[in-house]
């Protein structure tokens, strides 16, 4: 890519969400999605491959959709109450509408059905950006107006993204739909706590940024895009496949893992609410999620390729040591101990 185009690209990819987060007005927070649609998009495509541009279509007119209704409940309400201020959501039609369009932008179940393929058509790094940096503007939003919306309706969008992003992970194959399916599920833990604790949907979003960066790095460096590839990745780099098994059971939520932090603090604060049924409901469904995780890891660590000359000459490779990947797998798996201190935040 052309170094120009690229300063481009990225300088956009970094301003248009921080645009987005730091403004108060909807015309500029509005502004700060379109520039981050249009800057990811380049990235999709430039592969040149016709499942590349399959998958930036699909992310265009889905994001172009969820624009446009960002943009009409905006103007809806501004036209009711004479403002445009972020925080002054009065008008009920117009945050429903806020919370659909949301909710495609993010890929929140029922309109899910984009991410998957958007993900499976792009490269590794950029699946990486799409299901962490990219769902930081969405997510700001909803957290801004999060005293504004209906709280029903966001326990539903969360139960049911939980549900269907641990099922649809069961049966897929390829590692970029499996992170697909724990990023809906993910988000559907985020939505159903954010009325009730915006601070713990950000403390969800960021450790679950931290296992998501973590757990594609872990891919990209493996070169393996498929579980039945995972088989053979013990010969690269059998220390890094131990890593990759700890954080994909710190994604699933075991104990005494980073990912069981935001988990146990939701459904403590459900419980609190007196929502028994949500938690318990809550708790049962991340079982589902549990499940693929636990199979990664399975064809990670425990089954054995064949006795090949071609895979026992890998051992003799040499690889290079990257500090940032082994901070970050160490903030996946042991942030555990710091969970005390964010118990006595109000």
């Amino acid at each position: 890519m052309n170094p120009h185009a690229s300063m481009i690209i990225t300088s956009s990819l970094i301003m248009g969400p921080l645009l987005t987060v730091s403004s108060n007005h909807w015309i500029l927070a509005w502004t700060g999605l379109e520039i981050s649609t249009l800057a990811i998009i380049p990235l999709i495509a430039k592969q040149h491959h016709p499942r590349a541009i399959e998958a930036a279509t699909k992310y265009f007119l889905t994001q172009a959709t969820a624009s446009t209704l960002i943009l009409f409940s905006s103007i809806m309400n501004a036209w009711t109450l004479g403002q445009w201020d972020i925080t002054q959501m009065s008008n009920n039609t117009s945050c429903i509408i806020l919370t659909t369009a949301l909710a495609i932008k993010l890929g929140l179940a029922p309109f899910h059905f984009w991410l998957p393929e958007v993900l499976q058509g792009a490269t590794t790094m950029t699946a990486l950006i799409l299901t962490t940096w990219q769902k930081l503007a969405p997510l700001s939003l909803l957290v801004i107006t999060s005293q504004s919306l209906n709280t029903p309706l966001m326990l539903t969008l969360g139960l049911t993204s939980a549900l269907i992003g641990g099922w649809y992970g069961l049966n897929q194959t390829q590692l970029r739909k499996i992170m697909a399916s724990s990023s809906i599920a993910h988000l559907g833990w985020m939505t159903t706590i954010l009325t009730l604790s915006p601070k713990l949907t950000l403390l969800t979003f960021y450790t679950y940024t931290i296992m998501t960066s973590t757990t594609f790095l872990m891919i990209k460096t493996l070169e393996t895009n498929m579980m039945s590839v995972m088989m053979t990745s013990w010969t690269k780099l059998p220390t890094l496949n131990t890593m990759m098994m700890l954080t994909l059971m710190s994604l699933a939520g075991l104990p005494p893992l980073t990912g069981f932090m935001p988990k146990w603090l939701i459904l403590q604060e459900l419980t609190k609410q007196h929502m028994f049924i949500m938690a318990i409901a809550m708790a049962l469904i991340s079982l589902l999620s549990l499940f693929f995780y636990l199979r990664i890891s399975y064809y990670t660590t425990i089954t054995l390729p064949p006795n090949s000359t071609n895979y026992l000459q890998q051992w003799r490779h040499k690889t290079n040591k990257k500090p940032y990947l082994a901070t970050m797998t160490m903030l996946s798996i042991t942030l555990l101990p710091i969970t005390p201190t964010l118990l006595t935040i109000p």
